[in-house]
């Protein structure tokens, strides 16, 4: 008689992620998937009791699975499952969902401008499930708007900045044109008159429901907002904040160690950045050092197409000495596009998306114009290794081209894989000094100021969100570990309204750090980089505890 655990586990998985899509039909549509290219999802009362049932069945399903007998895919797999329905249930008791409801970051406004990069409208039947979609948005924004009233009068609002931002935002997507709309203009359709058809449908259906959406937050949500902008300051704050450490880095840690570790990771990496200031005969005068680099006219893109055009070089150097670091790489490929001008202001310097699953488009790797001379092209090498290759797209690539893993595996890991994620960016950034790609000792101090700047985070982080940080410290902070005065106002305001996430970078780095190093000793001359890479990758996105677990295993010892 056969065991029925494997297939009881796999099943179990492919249950969760399907009821993930059908939950977030925009989710779906990223990955290729359009069988639900025709609706939004539901963020009232509703939707948000299909999502906890969702998690609470699958949770107890996975604890009456038995750990004995099982592969180690299966019991990594099992975990996955658990911490993810752990972490959303704990969310869910805490109202974590009202917050979201007004964002700078991924608010409601900037959902159809995104989703229309990656749904295909190009046949009768896919333009007339985009219409439907479109057709829906005053439903979608309807539900929102009950958050959004719930969260004003419950005291479960962002700060005032937060909600600023996304006020501008929407008075900028209402001033454009509708011609100009970029869910008009980002339609991929397969004629002219398809296109009249969405931007009729724009007029008649979605602007009308922004501008509502415009009006509540501006006369009912603004008035509410939190006087302080960390965490602590709201309903629960201390706790949803451990909430969201746990969720966004998969380990149980203390703010005030977060901290700690910001602060010491800060002063070794000024130790570095000192040796090249000196070696530049600046002496230890770091920030003079800097300044000089980011007047170099060489270094200024004269134009947004120059710092694409850079990206797209580093991307192909950073291919072509790959191979010598792995022994797998992805087959997808990795465009470069600038960031939507609608959105610019707000949006980080840089940022990726998955390729679809189906194999059909390639990562999307995007990369903010604004503010040019700002955009250094010192900063944007270390930022496209972190980005693109070999970080994000070779990690995400890999783990959705990887073989045998279930739907949620390939696809899903990052719901509770945050940290492993943006720890292996991260490490790339480091790693490409490894593979020689670092031009010149000013990219390479523009690296220290990027590791520099994750290190920050941690505690500006920590400092908003439970140590009772003003903005204007976290500003400070992050201009004096090197950041322009636009990045440090901007990743402030991200952190604000997104806590814990800004802990993914450094905490999962020093993780992937520490057991690199504990394999470098357990094998000496005999340990493979190679190997380790293809391991550490070769099994997708995992809570960091798994992943401390599991790899040893993985890179085999060197015979005796």
């Amino acid at each position: 008689m056969t065991d029925s655990r494997p297939a009881t586990v796999d099943a179990l998985s492919d249950r969760f992620w399907e009821g993930i899509l059908e939950l977030s039909p925009t989710t779906a549509t990223t990955y290729g998937d359009e069988r639900w290219d025709d609706r939004l999802g539901e963020p009232g009362p509703e939707g948000r009791a299909k999502a906890r049932a969702l998690f609470e069945r699958t949770l107890a399903e996975a604890a009456a699975i038995p750990e004995d007998g099982l592969s180690v895919e299966e019991r990594i797999t099992r975990d996955m499952l658990r911490v993810a329905c752990e972490i959303r249930l704990e969310e869910d008791d805490r109202r974590f969902d009202l917050y979201g409801a007004v964002d700078q970051m991924s608010g409601p406004q900037q959902l159809l401008p995104q989703i229309v990069q990656f749904q295909r409208v190009d046949t009768p039947e896919r333009l007339e499930r985009f219409i439907a979609r479109l057709r829906d948005y005053p439903r979608f924004m309807s539900e929102v708007e009950g958050l959004v009233r719930e969260g004003a009068a419950t005291g479960r609002t962002q700060p005032a900045i937060v909600v600023d931002r996304a006020i501008s935002q929407l008075e900028r997507l209402l001033e454009t044109p509708i011609e100009a709309s970029p869910i008009v203009t980002g339609a991929h359709v397969a004629s002219a008159s398809d296109r009249e058809r969405i931007a009729e449908v724009v007029r008649e259906a979605v602007r009308p429901a922004d501008a509502s959406y415009l009006e509540l937050i501006r006369d009912v949500y603004r008035p509410a907002v939190r006087p302080d902008v960390g965490l602590w300051s709201a309903p629960d704050g201390e706790a949803l904040y451990e909430t969201e450490i746990r969720k966004w880095t998969t380990v149980a840690i203390a703010p005030q160690e977060v901290h700690r570790i910001g602060l010491e990771e800060l002063g070794s990496i000024e130790q570095e950045r000192r040796r090249i200031s000196r070696a530049a005969h600046f002496g230890d005068d770091t920030a003079a050092y800097r300044r000089a680099l980011a007047e170099l006219p060489s270094n200024i893109p004269a134009s947004p197409s120059d710092l694409v055009d850079r990206a797209h070089e580093d991307i192909r150097r950073a291919m072509e000495t790959a191979p010598r670091y792995f022994g797998r790489l992805p087959v997808a490929g990795c465009q470069v596009r600038p960031v939507e001008a609608f959105k610019e202001r707000d949006a980080p310097f840089a940022y990726y998306y998955p390729p679809s699953a189906d194999g059909s488009r390639d990562g999307i790797y995007y990369v903010n114009t604004y503010d040019l001379p700002s955009r250094t092209l010192s900063a944007l090498a270390s930022t496209t290794y972190h980005e693109a290759a070999p970080g994000h797209h070779f990690q995400i690539a890999l783990e959705m081209e990887t073989e045998g893993l279930p739907a949620f595996r390939r696809l899903g890991s990052r719901m509770v894989g945050a940290a492993y994620t943006e720890g292996w960016g991260l490490y790339s950034e480091r790693l490409a000094d490894e593979m020689g790609l670092y031009r010149d000792e000013g990219e390479r101090f523009a690296m220290l100021d990027a590791q520099a700047w994750r290190a920050a985070r941690l505690v500006v982080d920590s400092g908003m969100h439970a140590l009772r940080w003003s903005r204007q410290r976290s500003i400070d902070l992050l201009l004096s570990a090197g950041l322009t005065d636009t990045n440090a106002v901007i990743e402030t305001d991200r952190y604000v309204m997104w806590p814990g996430q800004a802990l993914t970078y450094k905490v999962g780095q020093l993780e992937i750090q520490r057991l690199r190093r504990q394999l470098e000793a357990r094998d000496g001359a005999a340990f493979d980089l190679r190997s380790f890479h293809d391991a550490l990758l070769g099994h997708g996105a995992l809570p960091l505890e798994t992943l401390a677990r599991e790899l040893p295993g993985w890179v085999p010892s060197p015979p005796a």
